[in-house]
């Protein structure tokens, strides 16, 4: 009798184990399925925190608090703006000298480290790079990238996206997509990591008054999202000249501080400069100034972790014409433009309603095309 009611005890021991294991994992997964839901409310902040660090942290090396809020009325909000500004820009900030400025940066580059180091430090670093969804499987695929499996020699070609910490240029001209495929990452940048998302917001700056709130709709139903809730999380501005672009990328750089944004959308970058500079003789302070916006985008994109995706028209090429190259065009901005950019992808027309996408420049990708469609809920795949 003891033995079997020993057997007993031990079995509803293991029962009530087993059932609590049960109610552990559920537990677990719906906390898991709460931190990966996005749209309905505001996006998650990775737990990690944010890779930057506060402008107000100077306060502790002996920066006082009128002197930092100088910094970010002259908008530097982090103390890596400090050291991404140079000693010409940081002394032309209202009420702060040139001795003030070698003081603030002896501070900031204590808080802020920056020297060299090793390879394989900088693949480790490399891994902080979200790559988004373009929301077709092939552009995807067309933009994978290179990265460490099993050691850090061994690099295998990966399904991809829109990098983060970098500019992409979509070139290409009309009608073929560059506005469209900047509404999908909009709704995309918001999914989490593991549907290829960057669990983020979005900031679009338009200077041609292209953005349409209403596709937003149908892109963010395909992907589960509540259209309400994903527009909320879209930062929009109007742009109407460049020193008002320059000054709405100033504005986002300092809500990227206190909000988690994965995207900065710039459609279109040198519209404006077109219309604001005209004839040969203003060429020169056209590219010096575009030169300067690129810069701070760029400098914004590797502080902040975000992908910055910027639209550009193209024009005629006379010469390439005159060696009878077919669909001879050429982006606008000229070297300039081609050096800020990491990634410069050409869009054309293709048969129907296939559009093509062609690897431009790279530094890690081969030249190669993929095609895709614009569809109501977006870009997807092209049908054959």
């Amino acid at each position: 009798m003891s033995s079997c009611s020993h057997t007993n005890s031990q079995n509803v021991n293991m029962a009530s184990r087993s059932v609590r294991k049960q109610k552990e994992a559920e537990t677990a997964v719906e906390k898991e399925g709460a931190a990966t839901t996005v749209g309905e409310t505001n996006v998650e902040e990775e737990e990690s925190g944010p890779a930057f660090a506060e402008i107000d942290k100077l306060q502790e090396l002996g920066i006082n608090a009128g002197d930092i809020n100088k910094l970010k009325s002259g908008g530097c909000h982090t103390v890596g703006a400090v050291i991404m500004r140079t000693k010409k820009e940081l002394c032309a900030i209202k009420g702060i000298t040139e001795a003030k400025v070698d003081k603030i940066i002896e501070a900031a580059g204590k808080l802020k480290f920056s020297s060299f180091m090793s390879g394989s430090d900088a693949l480790l670093k490399r891994r902080d790079v979200t790559k988004v969804t373009t929301g077709a499987k092939q552009l995807d695929e067309l933009l994978g990238i290179y990265s460490s499996t099993t050691s850090q020699t061994h690099l295998t070609r990966t399904g991809g996206g829109i990098e983060t910490m970098s500019i992409t240029e979509l070139f290409g001209e009309f009608r073929t997509g560059k506005t469209q495929i900047c509404h999908t990452l909009c709704i995309t940048t918001q999914l989490p990591g593991s549907l290829g998302g960057g669990n983020g917001k979005v900031a679009y700056i338009d200077t041609e008054g292209t953005f349409r709130p209403e596709r937003i709709n149908p892109i963010a139903i395909r992907y589960g999202l509540d259209p309400d809730a994903a527009l909320d999380n879209i930062a929009y501005a109007r742009a109407y000249t460049h020193e008002h672009q320059l000054q709405l990328i100033t504005e986002i750089a300092a809500k990227m501080v206190e909000e988690h944004y994965k995207l900065l959308i710039v459609d279109s970058i040198t519209a404006l400069f077109r219309v604001d500079f005209s004839g040969r003789g203003e060429l020169a302070d056209r590219q010096q100034k575009l030169g300067h916006m690129l810069s701070r985008l760029i400098k914004i994109a590797e502080e902040f972790n975000v992908a910055v995706v910027v639209t550009n028209q193209v024009v005629s090429d006379p010469g390439a014409a005159a060696m009878f190259v077919a669909d001879a065009k050429k982006p606008i901005g000229g070297h300039i433009m081609a050096h800020a950019s990491t990634t410069r992808l050409y869009l054309r027309k293709g048969r129907g309603e296939a559009r093509i996408c062609k690897i431009y420049d790279s530094p890690c990708l081969p030249e190669s095309e993929a095609q895709y469609q614009i569809a109501n809920e977006g870009i997807i795949d092209c049908k054959d």
